[in-house]
C-alpha cells in the first residue's frame, strides 16, 4: 500500500515539472536587426471637410434667418396642421412624417403637430460620397413624385427638386372638368379649384382643364423653366440677403438675369388684366341650384344628369362668400361644362401664384381659352 502512495507521489511531481517546462518562456535567441522605414502615405482627405460647407456656423446663421422669412417659417402655415389630417400632410413636421412613411396622416398626429422646421424637409444623408452621388442634402424625399390627384400620372424634376413637388401640388377630391356627355357640371364646394400648391403642375404643363381655343397648348414638360432650371436653382440662389434666395425661397436677381437680361419678369405680358376680365365673366354666369338627397349631395338621374331645383345660382367664382371679405370663393351649384373648366384654369392660375410665369406659354392657353369659352354665345 505505501509503494502505491509513493509510486502516485512521483506521478504528481514529474507532471508537475513537465507542466512548468511547457509553459516557461524560452530561451530568448540573439537580436534581430531592424528593417527600413517604409515610404509614408499621401494624406488622406479631411473627413469632415464635406460636412464643414454646410455645416458651419456661418452658413447655419443664414439659412436659419431666411427660414425665419419664408411661409414656411413664419408660422402662419402651420396653423392650418390641425383642421384636418389632409391639411397636416403638409402644414406640419409630424402630419408630413406620417404622410411619407404611410401616405396617410395618422389623426394622433392632429393633436401633437408641430411646426414646419428643418427636420421637416432633412433626415440623413443616402451617401456620404458626394462627389460621386452628389449631394442629396438629407432630404426626404427626392425621387420622383405619384400625383395625389392622379397617382399614374409621376412627375419627376430630377434630385432635390422633387421633394417640392412631394407638396406643391394641387391635392382635392375635385374632379378636373371634362365634358362627360351632359354638359353640364356639379360645383358641389365653396373651395373649388385645385387646392394652393399647383405649381409643380403648372410646370409640368398638365392639370388645367384644356378648353379647346385661339391658343394652342404647348408641350408636356416643354417649359424653358422646366427643361432650363429647377425650383432649386431659381428659388434658392446664393445670397447674403436672408430675405431672398436660400431658404426665404424668394427668387434672387441673380437667378434669373442669366436668361433675363432684362430683369425679373414679374408677370405674364397681361395676366393681370386678363385674370379680371376671366374672374368678372366667371362672376357673371348663372347657375342653378341642384337638388339634395337627405344626406345633403347632389342627386343624378339614371342618366348621370344632374337634378335641379329650378333656382337660379348667380356667379360661379364670387367674393365675401360665405364670409364678408372672403376672395375667390364659388357658390355651389349646376354649371356648364365650360364654365366649371373656366372657373378650374381661373383657381390654378392664382393659386399657382406666379403670375404665369412658371409656364408662360400654357398660362397663355389657359387663360385666353377660357375667357373665349365664356364670351361665346
Amino acid at each position: 500500500m505505501k509503494n502505491l502512495m509513493l509510486i502516485r507521489l512521483l506521478i504528481v511531481v514529474a507532471s508537475s515539472l513537465l507542466f512548468v517546462q511547457c509553459t516557461s518562456d524560452p530561451i530568448p535567441g540573439p537580436p534581430g536587426v531592424d528593417g527600413i522605414d517604409g515610404i509614408d502615405g499621401a494624406d488622406g482627405v479631411d473627413g469632415i471637410a464635406s460636412c464643414v460647407t454646410c455645416h458651419s456656423n456661418a452658413t447655419s446663421e443664414i439659412v436659419e434667418g431666411s427660414f425665419a422669412v419664408s411661409s414656411h417659417g413664419a408660422g402662419f402655415v402651420y396653423t392650418f396642421a390641425g383642421a384636418r389630417e389632409d391639411c397636416a400632410a403638409c402644414h406640419s413636421t409630424l402630419g408630413h412624417l406620417d404622410f411619407l412613411a404611410f401616405g396617410e396622416v395618422d389623426p394622433s398626429s392632429l393633436s401633437n403637430n408641430s411646426p414646419i422646421t428643418c427636420a421637416t424637409c432633412h433626415d440623413s444623408h443616402d451617401t456620404f460620397d458626394f462627389e460621386n452621388d452628389g449631394i442629396d442634402y438629407a432630404l426626404r424625399s427626392i425621387e420622383p413624385v405619384a400625383l395625389e390627384l392622379d397617382p399614374n400620372t409621376v412627375i419627376d424634376f430630377g434630385g432635390t427638386s422633387n421633394n417640392c413637388t412631394v407638396c406643391h401640388q394641387p391635392r382635392n377630391s375635385y374632379v378636373i372638368p371634362a365634358e362627360d356627355g351632359t354638359g353640364r357640371y356639379v360645383v358641389a364646394t365653396t373651395r373649388f379649384g385645385p387646392h394652393h400648391g399647383p405649381q409643380s403642375t403648372m410646370l409640368e404643363g398638365i392639370m388645367g382643364a384644356n378648353i379647346a381655343g385661339s391658343v394652342g397648348y404647348p408641350g408636356v414638360a416643354s417649359a424653358v423653366h422646366r427643361t432650363g432650371a429647377s425650383c432649386v436653382s431659381c428659388h434658392m440662389g446664393e445670397s447674403t440677403d436672408i430675405n431672398e434666395g436660400l431658404h426665404s425661397w424668394n427668387v434672387t436677381e441673380a437667378s434669373c438675369v442669366a436668361c433675363h437680361t432684362n430683369g425679373i419678369p414679374s408677370e405674364l405680358a397681361g395676366f393681370t388684366e386678363d385674370m379680371a376680365v376671366l374672374k368678372q365673366l366667371l362672376g357673371e354666369v348663372v347657375g342653378e341650384e341642384y337638388a339634395e338627397d337627405t344626406e345633403g349631395n347632389p342627386v343624378f338621374d339614371m342618366d348621370g344628369n344632374p337634378v335641379g331645383t329650378g333656382v337660379p345660382v348667380v356667379g360661379l367664382i364670387v367674393d365675401d362668400f360665405p364670409n364678408p371679405g372672403d376672395t375667390d370663393r364659388s357658390n355651389e351649384g349646376i354649371f356648364t361644362t365650360a364654365e366649371a373648366q373656366a372657373a378650374w384654369n381661373y383657381m390654378t392660375l392664382l393659386e399657382d401664384q406666379s403670375n404665369g410665369t412658371h409656364n408662360p406659354a400654357y398660362s397663355r392657353a389657359l387663360l385666353t381659352n377660357s375667357i373665349e369659352a365664356l364670351q361665346s354665345p
